[in-house]
């Protein structure tokens, strides 16, 4: 990942530091928000009843393209789905903001007047909510430079709807390759968190989620009759050593505090009491927060499984499929979003815990530095929910915060660059 020190900087000859209005932007975007609070509430209730499922964005896509040209922006459609906007002037240096638009293949069940109308396929990890905040902001930054100039923003800054962030084959590779990060120097995310209060952020420096990769395991050998396991290859036992010593066997090759877990989900084979089976299968993931542990996966798996399953006589054959790398939160951006999250409210800051969960926003800072938030999102009201389950509800006064933590960010990169002499606002 790149280092703050490869961020392209403005030439430092004849520099001079502009002072400008400390609050204009941000205080601009917080009023914007308040007078146009249903119309944001109303984008994310459309986005929630109309989901769709990953690499199927089309008329989530449409949506998007038709509320930015509508604020008077340009808008481009990726090749697939999804959509990148820019406004700002061209040469300053550029920041973006992604938000992700899939839904999950869950019935919703929440009983709400805006459920989702497409059986089977719900919003059920806040991507209307992420895909609302960078699209209000995106809107309401259009409606700054209307009203105070094309120059006055003085920073430029990207937008970036991103396409099947819920399955393996993710979109935020796709992305990349169609040249959405070029001129970037840092990129900016959120994510709802509902087990944090509405009103509330959590930050993170370093790894703030998890690699994720899915093992599977197929053992085969010779099967017979269970009175003779020892003519056998016995692979049911083969394949209890293998689920009970293989996490095991990881404590003592990787370091503890790497956050890395081995889980299965399903074990599959046999038939009946009294047959030992010809082959057995393993089905988990690979979770680690520390990239390097996560780079070596693959081999460390095949290594130890190998060595487990050897004296049992059986084959193996490992389908390893590679998930994403962490999402390791660059320091300088954290505090930028930390700064901003302070200026919406002093008290609203907590540290988030580091989530075994998987995120392809880390492949956008394998490239550029960012951050990702994790925005607020329990009404405070009952049990604090939990993602992708089919009754969760989101508290929409988050979207007001997560569109002014953003506007937050902007506004430093306003104040706190130096610019060449003679560029004014």
């Amino acid at each position: 990942m790149k280092t703050q020190e490869n961020i392209p900087q403005p030439a430092r000859a004849k520099v001079e530091k502009i002072q400008v209005n400390s609050s204009q932007v941000s205080t601009f975007v917080s009023d914007w928000v308040q007078e146009n609070d249903s119309r944001v509430v109303g984008w994310r209730r459309h986005l929630h009843r109309n989901p769709e499922l990953s690499h199927m964005e089309y008329l989530t896509t449409d949506f998007i393209m038709e509320t930015l040209s509508a604020a008077g922006l340009q808008p481009e459609r990726l090749p697939t789905n999804g959509v990148v906007a820019d406004i700002g002037p061209v040469n300053e240096p550029m920041i973006a903001f992604r938000g992700d638009i899939d839904a999950l293949p869950i019935q919703e069940v929440t009983g709400l007047d805006f459920a989702s109308e497409v059986p089977g396929v719900m919003h059920a990890c806040g991507h209307d909510m992420h895909t609302t905040v960078v699209l209000g902001l995106a809107v309401a930054l259009a409606a700054f430079v209307d009203a105070h100039g094309p120059d006055a923003l003085g920073v430029r800054v990207r937008f970036i709807f991103q396409p099947a962030e819920e399955v393996m084959d993710g979109g935020a590779t796709e992305v990349i390759a169609a040249g959405a990060l070029n001129g970037v120097s840092q990129i900016f995310a959120l994510h709802c968190e509902p087990k944090l209060r509405s009103g509330e952020v959590g930050l993170r420096v370093g790894a703030i989620t998890s690699a994720s990769d899915v093992v599977e395991i197929v053992l085969r050998g010779t099967g017979g009759h269970t009175s003779r396991p020892h003519l056998t290859s016995d692979l049911v036992f083969a394949a209890g050593l293998v689920a009970t010593q293989l996490p095991l066997q990881f404590t003592r090759r990787v370091d503890p505090r790497s956050g890395t877990v081995v889980t299965f989900g399903a074990i599959n084979g046999g038939a009946t009491f009294n047959a030992i089976p010809e082959e057995v299968r393993l089905l988990g993931t690979f979770r680690t927060a520390d990239v390097s542990v996560w780079r070596q996966g693959e081999e460390l798996i095949t290594e130890l499984v190998e060595d487990i399953v050897r004296p049992t006589g059986a084959k193996v054959e490992i389908r390893y499929t590679k998930g994403v790398p962490p999402v390791s939160n660059d320091d300088v951006s954290t505090s930028l979003l930390a700064q901003a999250v302070k200026e919406v409210d002093p008290h609203a800051l907590k540290e988030a815990p580091q989530s075994s969960g998987g995120e392809d926003f880390s492949w956008y800072l394998e490239h550029v530095p960012g951050s990702m938030a994790r925005l607020g999102t329990w009404n405070g009201k009952g049990e604090r929910p939990d993602l992708h389950q089919p009754d969760i509800v989101f508290d929409e006064r988050a979207l007001r915060v997560g569109i002014r933590m953003f506007a937050g960010v902007v506004e430093q990169f306003r104040q706190d660059r130096e610019w060449p002499e003679g560029v004014g606002l």
